[in-house]
């Protein structure tokens, strides 16, 4: 009597989502056995694709046939047992030598004889044939997204897919923040880590998992061409169909930024960071700095203007007050969404058909009709894979760079909400700078909040700038967040 193994297989692969589930298929050879009476000796099933070898419970099966535990296989469709000429030969090969005498499927009808051996290993072969001829599709319709500049994957923070209708979006609000982070760091002032510090504290996280980003996230996400509207695969630089968030211009300076390995430049041997911008409020003269008993900082005038009467004052003192300054423009996570939301919808509102510039566009064109060309020679072989690879970037670079000028030829009907969205971002980041932020990036930020920088009597005076002055005076106004 003929003792038989079930297998049941089922791939994650897209050869098999027609395919019964395992499930399904047990059932269905299960009545199987049953209808015809057959022995079974062992369910064996497995979720694994069949295209390469290496299955364990595959393997398993044919040991165990081998060693006489069974002589005969029952399964849905001979494609379940291999889908590739290895496993397929295996098969094969027991029926010849006569350890494996029956195979049974609902869906075929199979006879131990070199005809119906013959038969089988065609079958096999169609197999095979299926899965190559699908994965070569797979790969034409890969490269055809790639010239069209379909990004084939996740897209990266700042941005969503769009299931519907297969394109990638910004997502206003993480993209406003990627972009105030590549202008800090393109300063050349903070270093990765406080960079890092700077994205947590204003939310920016990571996308699945929300986890906040670490130093060497930070690091890839300001070496992503995709922000700019590129992205590279396999070596390969392309032009994205997606919208950028940042400039190349910005860009490359922040790449310039990475090349001095993340260090802030520092000037002079005693760098302070307080001094340079303020002036003594008596004689207009430059504030400096002195190092007193080797470790406290003192601020005070240089009185290279004649005689000043203003007193020296300790960078702990002069820190409070920016600490102060500074939280008084901060706003919450509520209020910075709430003005993100009507941003976006005055940005829908006020959406135009930006206008040609005629010079540009034919260049831009020029370029085209390049890459055309250079990408016929690289498929003559006139020119290597490096050389395409080379020429290819800097091309792409161009045009981009252009479309930046004809968009800023034409879109400056926008900035102004591009700066709201910039100065969003900045006072809900002002409570962590306040709180946690690094002196450089106190400096940086009430560099950007005020002006006109004076030191009187040991209190630090200066002017709010617009629009930052409004929420300075937030408390005079009664339900000012609206």
């Amino acid at each position: 009597m003929n003792r038989y193994f079930i297998y049941a297989r089922k791939s994650t692969d897209s050869e098999d989502k027609q395919v019964l589930s395992i499930e399904a298929q047990l059932a269905e050879l299960r009545q199987y056995a049953k209808k015809e009476n057959l022995f079974i000796k062992e369910e064996l099933f497995e979720a694994k694709t069949a295209k390469v070898p290496g299955r364990l419970v595959f393997n398993e099966l044919v040991r165990r046939i081998e060693r006489g535990e069974a002589n005969g296989i029952l399964a849905w469709h001979p494609d379940r047992l291999a889908r590739n000429s290895m496993d397929g030969g295996k098969i094969i090969y027991l029926t010849d030598t006569d350890k494996l005498v029956d195979l049974r499927f609902p869906t075929y009808k199979f006879e131990n004889t070199a005809q119906g051996k013959f038969m089988l290993s065609i079958i096999f072969g169609q197999s095979k044939y299926f899965v190559d001829n699908l994965s070569e599709n797979v790969k034409r319709g890969f490269r055809q997204k790639l010239r069209r500049g379909e990004y084939p994957g996740f897209a990266p923070l700042g941005y969503k897919n769009n299931t519907l209708d297969h394109s990638i979006e910004i997502v206003p609000e993480d993209a406003q923040k990627i972009r105030e982070l590549f202008e800090l760091y393109s300063t050349g002032r903070y270093s990765l880590d406080e960079i890092r510090k700077l994205a947590t504290a204003s939310g920016l996280a990571s996308r699945r998992k929300r986890l906040n980003l670490s130093k060497s996230n930070i690091e890839r996400l300001l070496k992503n061409h995709f922000y700019y509207g590129a992205f590279r695969f396999n070596g390969e630089l392309y032009e994205g169909t997606h919208p950028p968030i940042i400039t190349k211009e910005l860009f490359d300076k922040a790449q310039a930024a990475l090349s001095l390995r993340s260090k802030p430049r520092k000037n002079g041997p005693h760098y302070h960071t307080f001094r340079g911008f303020i002036k003594c409020a008596e004689c207009d003269g430059m504030i400096t700095s002195e190092i007193q008993k080797q470790r406290y900082i003192y601020y005070r005038c240089t009185k290279k203007r004649g005689v000043c009467h203003q007193p020296f004052l300790r960078e702990e003192a002069l820190v409070a007050q920016v600490n102060s300054a500074i939280a008084k423009v901060g706003i919450g996570d509520a209020l910075q969404k709430y003005l993100f939301s009507k941003i976006d919808e005055e940005s829908l509102a006020n959406s135009s058909t930006p206008s040609p510039a005629l010079a540009i566009n034919n260049r831009i064109s020029e370029i085209d009709r390049k890459l055309d060309i250079l990408l016929d020679a690289y498929i003559n072989q006139i020119i290597d894979e490096e050389e395409y690879k080379r020429k290819k970037s800097a091309l792409l670079n161009e045009k981009l760079e252009l479309k930046e000028k004809l968009k800023n030829l034409d879109g400056k009907g926008k900035v102004w909400l591009e700066l709201a969205r910039t100065f969003v971002t900045s006072a809900g980041q002002a409570s962590y700078i306040a709180t946690d932020g690094s002196l450089e990036e106190k400096r940086e930020f009430l560099k950007k909040i005020g002006s006109n920088f004076r030191l009187s009597g040991a209190k630090l005076l200066f002017s709010y700038n617009l629009p930052f002055l409004f929420l300075a005076k937030k408390a005079q106004y009664k339900n000012w967040g609206g």
